[in-house]
This record gives structure tokens, sequence and C-alpha cells, in this order.
């Protein structure tokens, strides 16, 4: 059975972000369903995978980053409204028995990601 896991990665100061808020959804007929919301840890990672197991199915998913938070909470100052605010990530899930790691690599100007494994 597959998982699904993020970290977030703040390469303005080249640390893991640590604190930031996490929000998942799925995606059925254009509607968002909660599914779950988290916090990153020290180490800018989840303390457990999003979905593990059968909870993660075939479909499509959506992660929310509160990054523009996370880097008022750090001091940096940005002209509002900030450019980068709520990272929204509409990703899918073809094999639910593979791992899914969707990282965040940000900064209060430009974000990127990947996936991993």
């Amino acid at each position: 059975m597959g998982k699904l896991s993020t970290h977030v990665l703040d390469t303005m100061h080249g640390v893991p972000a640590q604190n930031v808020r996490i929000t998942l959804y799925r995606i059925e007929g254009g509607q968002r369903a909660l599914l779950k919301q988290v916090s990153t840890n020290h180490d800018g990672r989840c303390d457990e995978p999003l979905l593990a197991g059968q909870a993660l199915q075939k479909g499509t998913y959506e992660l929310v980053f509160e990054i523009g938070d996370y880097f008022a909470a750090k001091g940096v100052r940005v002209p509002e409204p900030r450019f980068v605010d709520q990272v929204s990530l509409h990703f899918g899930v073809a094999n639910p028995d593979e791992n899914y790691h969707v990282p965040l690599v940000a900064t209060p100007w430009t974000w990127s990601t990947y996936r991993g494994s």
C-alpha cells in the first residue's frame, strides 16, 4: 500500500520550514472535500503520512500550504498583498499502491515542487 507525504523547505533561509500549516483536500466533481489539516515539524515534515494504505485512493488532490504566514512569523517583510501567500498544488494519484511525496520549496517570491517517492 502506498502513502502520501510532504515537506517544506525555506530556501530564503536555507532551513526546513517549521510550523507551516497544510490543508489536504480530495477533489471530486469539481468540489473539494477536506481530509486533513496539519503543521510541519522542526524538520519541515509532517509527523506521519498525510494518507496511507486504503485512505490513499486514485484521484485528484489539493495541498494548500500557508507559506505567507510562515514567512511573516519569521519576520520577513514583504509588500501587501503578499506575492506568494497560499500555495495550492493540485496533483493526481494514478496508482495508490505507490508512494507520492509532494514537497514545497519556497521563498516569499517563488516556489516549486516535484514528485518524489
